[in-house]
């Protein structure tokens, strides 16, 4: 068969395959990569390249995603960048020859032997998820092929009904079928299992932690050479009233309004040590008149969801992936590396972009720069020998929009880890007290954004609504510890004595501040007052 591929002034392929045959089509696979993919991709939402200068896309691996006649490619692209690094992506297709169902993830009109039509993302067309469905509920328990799906043992998924969007997701894709169920399609793809996939599965199916999603199924691809790459996560949905950051910014804006109700005046409430524990029977009356019971509490109990998550995660004495280990030199030295480079990379962009700041952010900016001799010391003043805590796998991505609100209660989602990091460094084993530092990091950006985003609602001036800020953190601080610590001790979860705890807090935190840092400069500059002022606090504490 002559397989050829041509582009005519209409923009119409043509090729002489059928649409089974077309993806070996090297001549039209090149044309594919080259003309048709380069700008497509880079339209999508979840693309992770914007910032960089695509050089140049390869086909990585390509697979069938199939039940009976009907047939879907899935294919992982390699994404190369003139910065000399590349990013790979999931992509499956179809061909449809009615229009009407290319409208929406239209990647190229083709004309395929007699029949013209149009090559889209499949994941647009009902059929599709209609097939990806059937292939997880009909899943053997051991699969040996090439695209393995995988159910939860004892579980049988009913009948297939209806599949529609979730939303608008960032860097993945995911599917709600029944009403009941969603199937995360990971776009960025890694030589490896997701880490969401493997904390998902370990949590609820082997340790039934029951504030995650319910591990469902899964499809994975083992790669020519032999590497299992996830593809997909199928958890139960999590009836939920949204996550704890849109909660808390709610709450937070009533508190900010009750200083202008209740004429609080800032010298009346009692202040409290940054890093102390406090039980909220301890708290002053000033402080629960001002803040809230209700909102105390809900940090109490995140808190102990928290605690709970990391007791479970490090109780594994099997999987070695899992057990926890103690701190050394190896990892010392993955740490020290790591840090020196993103600190440095945080330094240059603070230069480059002072001009863009002003006032006390600017002001901020230019003590860390002063200070950056001091932070580098702080940085490479880790020394392992003398912790005595454990190191287990974590969250690694911990802030309140990875927590759902359900009633009276938390769930916690999205174990994918540090967008930044390399898939290999987020499977490292930390400190746990590294996501209360996000978690604490999550309620410091909620508190200062509020005033930006309600400033004008507010009777103080911005610098004056700041100090209360600070001291809002600290009792949500305090009141977190107190329940955290209290648990994990009970339950025999190592994170080290008081001293240590202190040291590990303060150094997570001055490691997440920094790296908020980059994101703030690139693209939001008038926050870079937050992430600045959490590098002040630790420094200065």
């Amino acid at each position: 068969m002559n397989k050829t591929a041509s582009k005519t002034n209409s923009a119409l392929f043509s090729s002489s395959n059928t649409w089974e045959e077309l993806i070996e089509d090297k001549t039209f696979v090149a044309v594919f990569l080259s003309d048709v993919l380069e700008e497509y991709i880079q339209k999508q939402r979840w693309y992770g390249g914007k910032s960089s200068s695509l050089k140049y896309i390869e086909l990585s691996e390509y697979f069938r995603i199939q039940q009976d006649d009907e047939v879907y490619f899935g294919l992982i692209i390699e994404v190369n960048f003139v910065e000399a690094f590349y990013h790979h992506y999931f992509l499956p297709i179809s061909f449809v020859s009615d229009e009407k169902f290319a409208r929406e993830s239209r990647i190229l009109p083709i004309q395929l032997k007699n029949q013209k039509g149009f090559i889209i993302d499949a994941m647009h067309l009902e059929s599709f998820r209609k097939v990806v469905y059937q292939r997880i509920k009909n899943a053997l328990p051991i699969d040996k092929t090439p695209v393995q799906y995988h159910k939860t043992e004892g579980f049988e998924f009913p009948a297939y009904k209806s599949s529609k969007f979730l939303g608008a997701e960032q860097s993945n894709t995911s599917i709600i079928y029944n009403d009941k169920y969603i199937l995360k399609f990971f776009r960025r793809i890694y030589a490896d299992k997701n880490p969401d996939y493997e904390m998902s599965r370990f949590l609820s199916h082997r340790k039934e932690f029951k504030h995650t999603p319910t591990y469902l199924g899964s499809i994975n691809i083992i790669d020519s050479e032999n590497t299992n790459i996830t593809i997909g996560l199928m958890q139960k949905m999590v009836p939920n009233k949204g996550d704890a950051w849109e909660y808390f910014l709610k709450e937070i804006h009533k508190i900010y309004k009750t200083i202008d109700y209740k004429e609080i005046a800032f010298t009346d409430l009692p202040d409290i040590e940054m890093f102390s524990r406090t039980k909220i029977s301890e708290v002053a009356p000033e402080i629960i008149d001002w803040i809230g019971l209700n909102l105390l509490s809900k940090v109490k109990l995140l808190a102990q969801r928290t605690a709970e998550m990391h007791i479970a995660l490090g109780s594994e004495f099997e999987d070695t992936s899992f057990t926890p280990t103690r701190f050394n030199g190896d990892y010392t030295v993955w740490l020290k590396n790591r840090l020196t480079y993103q600190f440095q990379n945080r330094l240059n962009l603070t230069e480059n972009n002072l001009h863009k700041l002003e006032g006390y952010s600017l002001e901020l900016a230019k003590e860390f720069l002063e200070n950056k001799n001091n932070i580098r010391k702080r940085l490479v003043n880790f020394d392992w020998t003398k912790l005595k805590g454990e190191r287990i796998r974590i969250h690694g991505d911990y802030h309140l929009g990875q927590i759902l609100v359900q009633n009276d209660d938390f769930c916690i989602l999205d174990f994918e880890g540090e967008p930044e990091s390399t898939i290999r460094d987020r499977k490292v084993k930390q400190p746990p007290l590294k996501d209360v530092a996000g978690l604490f990091r999550s309620f410091h950006y909620a508190i200062y954004s509020t005033i930006f985003n309600h400033q004008d609602e507010y009777k103080l001036e911005k610098e004056e609504l700041f100090k209360f800020a600070e001291l809002l953190y600290k009792y949500f601080v305090a009141v977190f510890l107190e329940t955290y610590r209290a648990v994990t001790q009970e339950n025999n979860l190592s994170i080290g004595y008081r001293h240590e705890r202190r040291f590990l807090l303060e150094y997570c935190l001055l490691e997440k501040a920094i790296y908020e840092l980059g994101y703030e400069l690139n693209s939001r500059p008038k926050w870079t007052i937050i992430p600045l002022k959490g590098i002040a606090n630790i420094m200065n504490s």
